[in-house]
């Protein structure tokens, strides 16, 4: 190659390098791991009773009394109200003597049935006395076996008239009166379990993974005090109502009492963008990188305006955090580094 050559072909380099540098727009850029938000995001919550219960008559009679009054503790066991039992207690005594007199009949058949049998050992009877003999102590065991269920049903009965906690319990509400004819299933109260609370959230289904990946949340109260929580679960379904997904925590120290409504927090430990950094392009949200000094455009699908969004980029990368509403993607940027003070 000639030396006039070369001389035209570097004085076109840096023909094109000034175009360039003509046309590049300038911006500023923040190195990412400086620029990047880890936020921290919230949800109204409430904490509710892992169990509540209503407890229902499961045996028909008159409502002879009730033990507790609504916003009462309870223990487990603990008598709550008690169903007139007079007519339970006659039933139980007629299927009690029911099986006396079936183990009687029993008692005979098988006395009856080994007399046959010594007799048709002696060939005083024929086969089919022993047969019939036979027949009839297994209908008396039959019959006896019978009687005893009836015996444990009618014991049941009168067990049930006395209605008792299934749990510890708070009673919310107290929903018969003594002197009350009740049906089984006539509901008597309403328990809230006691020392199994849950803190319940509506998350927006973008926030679903930061929650899972946080490491610590916390239940703010209205008076202002934060309870610690470990997360349990997050359903997977969204609810077509509130567009929102459900999150279950529970108290890992001091909890807050059934009822309570505050609002649960948590730090996102995902790399966010900052919504300051975000513009639109084609109709879709997205941030700018400079790459070889040229702007690529980062769509985020899931951001919203005004709010930071997830984000994953190299430690290095270089966001752009002012003068991006006049770039567009490809285009040459002339760049001024950002302080990375945020």
């Amino acid at each position: 190659m000639s030396v006039a050559v070369a001389q035209d072909e570097t004085a076109a380099g840096r023909d094109a390098a000034a175009a360039a540098s003509a046309d590049a727009v300038q911006a500023r850029t923040q190195r990412w791991a400086d620029a990047a938000l880890r936020p921290q995001r919230e949800a109204s919550a409430a904490v509710r009773a892992r169990n509540e219960s209503r407890i229902a008559a499961e045996v028909g009679g008159r409502l002879l009394r009730w033990t507790r009054e609504a916003g009462e503790p309870v223990a487990r066991g603990e008598l709550l109200a008690e169903i007139d039992a007079a007519d339970h207690r006659l039933a139980r005594d007629r299927a009690r003597a029911s099986v006396e007199a079936m183990q009687a009949r029993l008692a005979l058949a098988e006395r009856q049935l080994a007399r046959a049998a010594e007799l048709r050992g002696q060939d005083f009877v024929s086969p089919e006395v022993v047969n019939q003999r036979e027949t009839e102590s297994m209908l008396a065991r039959a019959e006896l076996d019978a009687a005893r269920q009836q015996l444990a049903a009618a014991e049941l009965a009168l067990a049930r008239t006395r209605v008792t906690a299934p749990f510890d319990a708070v009673v919310r509400q107290r929903m018969a009166q003594a002197g009350e004819l009740v049906a089984p299933g006539t509901a008597l109260y309403l328990l809230a379990e006691r020392g199994a609370s849950e803190v319940v959230a509506a998350v927006a289904p973008d926030d679903a993974d930061g929650l899972r990946a946080a490491g610590s949340w916390g239940f703010e109260t209205a008076d202002g005090r934060t309870l610690p929580l470990r997360l349990l679960r997050v359903t997977p379904l969204v609810d077509p109502g509130t567009r929102t997904v459900q999150a279950r925590l529970a108290f890992t120290g001091e909890t807050a009492p059934p009822g309570a409504e505050g609002r649960l927090r948590w730090l996102d430990p995902r790399p966010h963008a900052p919504a300051a950094a975000m513009v639109r392009r084609d109709g879709r949200l997205g941030v700018f990188v400079v790459e070889s000094g040229r702007a690529r455009f980062v769509a985020l699908p899931a951001a919203q305006e005004g709010r930071s969004a997830p984000l994953a980029l190299p430690e290095d990368a270089r966001l752009v955090v002012q003068g991006q509403a006049a770039l567009v993607d490809g285009q040459p940027v002339a760049v001024a580094a950002a302080s990375p003070a945020r």
